[in-house]
């Protein structure tokens, strides 16, 4: 691993050179990234089609799409981002100014996950630009195709001083932890963010962690059935599933449950066809292991739609799993692939109070107008993020920043918080000279000390 240890040197010597403090050169940067991609857009598209059967539509419109809208974003806004910001100077401390002065962290690796290869894994590297850091990039091993076109096209645009993709599996992985970065930011599973947390702890590395968890979705009695049917169609089966804010189960009130099902069922046919292994808008599984673990949480005894297979082409069908109970395999661990359990309920509160008792998922998605039941979710309920009368679509906003907490992760990206992410916030105060009140020097005295209670 000679080699990847001079990739490091070679950062940290571009980093300590100071050229990316200065606004202006990130901002080039950021427009060299997006003027990349779009020149080889067909690339990257083709690479997704090879890796994960995906379309070019929804290449384009849940990753490359919105990967330029935050490029650009941060282009707009990098230079008001990094001006000092000034903060009130409390009484003890006047005359005087103070500020917050935000600056690059320095050394930032980056760890990409497999199932949205240029969404998850180029997004946090577009706030740690934007902050004035060099960037280590790992994408996953996974999505061999995309992996590569990534290292083909950002290698020989960036100077591997400033911007490097490094590939490579587990070994690779291992060897980069073993470097001292000023950040870590990793996407994926709980299991493997505890490894990558343990060994940034060697170094005292802080890490940013985006886990995953299993994402509830309650449809009330009062929901619009119809429109909550096809929006979670849509976001639960949309790339095969493998989404980390995918609903994960259904919580369905029992005077609905029957006919969102039903509905769901018209929309997956709608969408994918009555064969979807033939439709070319439906993606497939990522890895054998994740194949093998979806076949195993598939009850034939409970499929109410879909539970078809293909190993050799790594597919599973849409599939609606009835009947679900708290104690059905599918129901102790994140199902992150095509498979839709669903439960019911008949007691809001109930179901409020069991909901609090579980891990925190990464988001949380509620079908219904009752504003007091809307609030009581938001106030009792902790989660990363989420959607009203929606699935997913939190994550398209660039102004809100995305997140888990708990078991789901912490730390969060995206739009500005991106940028705070990878930035250390100095705090800087300057006192004026002119003057010098001797209440806080020794010999202490009853009237000064009267003094400073009242200041403070």
């Amino acid at each position: 691993m000679e080699a990847l240890t001079t990739i490091v040197e070679q950062q940290r010597q571009f980093f300590h050179d100071g050229k990316t403090k200065n606004p202006k050169f990130r901002k080039e940067q950021l427009k060299t990234f997006l003027k990349t991609l779009k020149e080889n857009e067909q690339l990257l598209i083709d690479a997704a089609w090879k890796d994960l059967h995906k379309s070019e539509f929804e290449t384009y419109a849940t990753e490359l799409g919105l990967v330029y809208g935050e490029i650009e974003y941060a282009i707009r806004k990098v230079q008001k981002w990094a001006k000092p910001k000034n903060v009130i100077t409390n009484l003890p401390n006047l005359p005087g100014s103070s500020f917050i002065k935000p600056e690059p962290l320095g050394n930032c690796l980056v760890i990409g996950a497999w199932n949205y290869p240029y969404l998850l894994t180029l997004g946090p590297v577009i706030g740690a630009m934007a902050a004035g850091n060099t960037v280590l990039l790992k994408p996953s091993e996974i999505a061999p195709s995309c992996s590569a076109a990534l290292a083909k096209i950002l290698n020989a645009a960036f100077d591997p001083g400033y911007f490097y993709v490094l590939e490579g599996g587990i070994a690779e992985t291992q060897a980069l932890l073993k470097h001292k970065f000023d950040t870590i930011f990793f996407t994926g599973s709980t299991r493997v963010g505890k490894i990558i947390y343990k060994a940034a702890a060697e170094n005292l590395t802080p890490v940013t962690l985006e886990l995953g968890g299993k994402s509830p979705c309650i449809v009330d009695q009062d929901a619009a059935i119809k429109v909550a049917a096809r929006r979670i169609a849509w976001g639960k089966f949309i790339n095969a599933g493998q989404v980390c804010i995918a609903p994960d189960y259904l919580l369905v009130h029992k005077n609905v449950k029957d006919l969102l099902i039903e509905k769901i069922k018209e929309y997956l046919i709608q969408f994918y066809g009555e064969d979807p292994q033939q439709s070319p808008d439906y993606v497939r599984i990522g890895s054998r292991p994740n194949f093998e673990k979806l076949k195993s949480l598939i009850d034939p005894a409970k499929v109410y739609y879909g539970g078809q297979s293909d190993e050799k082409d790594l597919y599973i069908a849409p599939t609606i799993l009835n009947n679900v109970s708290w104690e059905d395999k599918v129901m102790q661990e994140e199902v992150f692939g095509p498979v839709l359990p669903v439960l019911v309920f008949d007691d809001f509160m109930e179901t409020i109070a069991l909901l609090k008792k579980l891990p925190k998922p990464l988001a949380l998605y509620y079908f219904g107008h009752n504003k007091g039941k809307q609030n009581l979710i938001l106030n009792e309920l902790s989660f990363g993020g989420g959607t009203i009368n929606d699935v997913v679509m939190h994550i398209s906003n660039p102004g809100l920043p995305f997140g888990g907490v708990g078991n789901s992760g912490f730390g969060s990206y995206h739009g500005k918080k991106g940028f705070e992410t990878f930035s250390h916030h100095k705090s800087i105060m300057k006192r004026a000279d002119w003057i010098d009140l001797p209440l806080k020097y020794p010999p202490y005295s009853t009237g000064k000390l009267n003094v400073i209670k009242k200041l403070l």
